[in-house]
């Protein structure tokens, strides 16, 4: 039977549960597990009020994900009456969690509200903020709905600061009155978190992953230098989505430059879809109350099935230490615990199940001022594996990037030490060695060059509009430069090598892509066949430093010739290798080769041939032009 207070206007109900801080704190009691909302969203007066009361109250559990404002319910002092355990630590409660005082349970972002709903977790009292109900008795968790709505759904009491500052937003993101047991008004700032500004560092990561970005794809990224400057590098990118945890100013900004339109999208197709943001009070301006901006539990927005329904899903996340097997180490400093799983393997689950999906891991290539490499032989003693060798794919640092899935030790292993720190490759090649996950004669990095020259990256498009990468080779192309040759036939093996081979050696093929990119230039041609990426031509010159001439040689897969592949690629190395200070080519052909003869003559510069037992050496000189 309903009772007649059920029937009362909720604007009545409301003003009975009105509280002061203080009073609501009074039904808190010792023993009591204590939910406390997250981020930016941190009801900092309820904080407040309960560490009043901890002279009252003894062996309270309080958990929460991150959250920036106070915690002094971690401080010795209070050892006795409040035990904090963290569902994900921040800077606030890092120390507490390090000196022992604090509890850390390590737990996917998409599955803490299962803990809640099973009763795994019990609730006893959710401190929450929200906004001022609508004309309907709505109250909005604002800037941050991730955990905080199945924490507070599940409570056994509900007590909620309303501040008139918080931003209404829209989505899976309300509460009504009626399930509010205490309410205290208190307006207040919402606190603003704000990046420091992209170093050179930071900017290069983030061109290398702009650059694995297509038009039309959905984002997943976080907080902080890496990921604003990735941001920053996709100012020219068309019909961008989002699907996040959490919504950025970075991400603002191309909103506001009409780079994220959401148009694209798969699923909630023209919505930006995140459970809590983090910034400036321009960000809370722009998502209150807009119908463009979408705020969910984490146990959809991070659901690796939800996810995966995004076509060309791309996640971003951070990593303390990659190891050069491709273990992923982002929570904890050795066996210190620094922050948590959060959602980065949700989001590389669903990014790599997402047609056309890409999860990226980034981080600096080294730490503490460069004297420490994040890529390792091992991880640090007692470091956690978040990502796992099997789910790990792309791998980011200012260096360049390291695609692993897929790939043996071997490759994985060189991959990563190629986007390592220099200074610190021949060492990690060392361990390499050592452990036997690369053979004893695979060649070290020259101690000069080495340096991937990513500026002579180019594509370039052809007859029928076939669209080719060329790029530098890098030592992580064995298998690649070995399927060309395996490719060729007998015939482009006679012109190229002058001889009827059958076979090459690993050896060989090794010595092929490790170059120094100075005394040797290789650039391959690379064409995408699906989601698989194959060279199609490799064109290099090697130095005589003595004469300053350098020979040069290409090749073209048999069904990828007569495109003019090979015309652009003999043209580009002639470029690459005038800004060099090469003064000339030295090509050597078969005699009756006259189509690789005629290819140095349209480079445009003098040209003087010799036959050579049977074969044309032709030398072309940069500083003169043919007449």
């Amino acid at each position: 039977m309903v009772s007649d207070s059920s029937l009362k206007p909720w604007q009545e109900r409301y003003a009975k549960k009105v509280r002061t801080a203080d009073d609501a704190m009074e039904s808190v009691r010792s023993g009591d597990r204590i939910f406390i909302g997250s981020g930016c969203a941190e009801p900092q007066g309820l904080v407040h009020a309960l560490t009043n009361r901890a002279n009252k109250i003894w062996g309270t559990e309080i958990i929460h994900i991150m959250t920036l404002g106070v915690a002094p319910y971690t401080e010795e002092k209070w050892t006795e009456n409040f035990r904090h355990n963290a569902f994900f630590i921040g800077p606030n409660v890092r120390e507490a969690v390090a000196e022992g005082r604090a509890d850390y349970t390590p737990v996917f972002l998409s599955e803490v509200a299962r803990l809640f709903h099973t009763g795994r977790v019990p609730i006893d009292v959710a401190l929450v903020q929200v906004t001022p109900p609508d004309e309907h008795g709505f109250c909005s968790f604002g800037v941050s709905v991730d955990v905080v709505k199945p924490a507070a759904d599940n409570a056994e009491l509900v007590i909620a600061q309303v501040n008139r500052q918080m931003p209404r937003t829209l989505g899976d993101s309300f509460i009504h009155v009626d399930d509010i047991d205490m309410l205290v008004e208190k307006e207040e700032p919402i606190m603003e978190s704000v990046p420091p500004p992209a170093d050179d560092v930071a900017k290069s990561i983030g061109r290398n992953i702009g650059k694995l970005v297509e038009d039309g794809a959905t984002l997943q990224m976080g907080i902080g230098t890496i990921p604003d400057a990735v941001l920053d590098s996709l100012m020219d990118k068309k019909d961008l989505g989002v699907h996040t945890e959490m919504f950025s100013d970075g991400m603002k900004r191309l909103v506001d430059a009409g780079v994220i339109t959401c148009h694209k999208k798969t699923l909630h197709k023209d919505k930006v879809i995140a459970s809590f943001c983090m910034g400036t009070r321009n960000l809370y301006d722009f998502v209150d109350n807009n119908p463009f901006v979408e705020f969910h539990p984490n146990e959809y927005t991070n659901d690796p099935f939800i996810i995966a329904q995004n076509e060309k899903m791309v996640s971003i996340n951070s990593a303390l230490q990659v190891d050069i097997t491709g273990q992923v180490c982002a929570d904890s400093l050795g066996w210190m615990f620094y922050s948590g799983i959060g959602g980065q393997l949700d989001f590389v689950r669903g990014a790599a199940r997402s047609k056309g999906g890409k999860p990226i891991i980034a981080l600096p290539s080294t730490a503490k001022e460069g004297t420490v490499s994040r890529i390792t032989p091992m991880l640090s003693e007692g470091a956690g594996v978040v990502t796992t060798r099997g789910d790990v794919h792309y791998i980011v640092t200012e260096w360049g990037v390291a695609y692993l899935h897929g790939k043996n030790i071997r490759e994985r292993a060189l991959a990563l030490i190629n986007i390592a720190h220099p200074k610190f490759r021949k060492e990690l090649m060392a361990a390499a060695k050592k452990m036997n996950w690369v053979p004893e004669d695979q060649p070290d990095i020259p101690e000069e060059g080495g340096i991937y020259p990513e500026e002579l990256e180019t594509t370039q498009k052809f007859e029928g509009g076939l669209t080719v990468f060329f790029r530098p080779i890098k030592p992580t192309d064995e298998t690649l430069e070995k399927d060309l040759l395996y490719s060729l036939s007998q015939d482009s093996i006679a012109k190229r090598f002058f001889a009827p081979l059958k076979s090459w050696s690993r050896e060989e093929v090794a010595r092929y892509v490790n170059i120094d990119y100075t005394e040797t230039m290789a650039i391959v041609g690379m064409v995408k066949e699906g989601e698989r990426e194959i060279e199609v031509a490799v064109g290099r010159y090697i130095l005589n430093r003595a004469t300053g001439m350098a020979e040069v040689a290409y090749l073209v897969r048999d069904d990828y010739q007569g495109k003019g592949i090979g015309k652009f690629l003999v043209k580009y190395l002639a470029r690459i290798a005038r800004a060099n200070g090469v003064r000339g080519f030295i090509a050597e052909t078969l005699g009756d080769n006259l189509k690789a003869q005629r290819m140095m003559y349209k480079l445009g510069y003098k040209v003087e041939t010799e036959l050579v037992d049977g074969n044309m050496r032709l030398v072309v000189h940069f500083q003169k032009e043919a007449q």
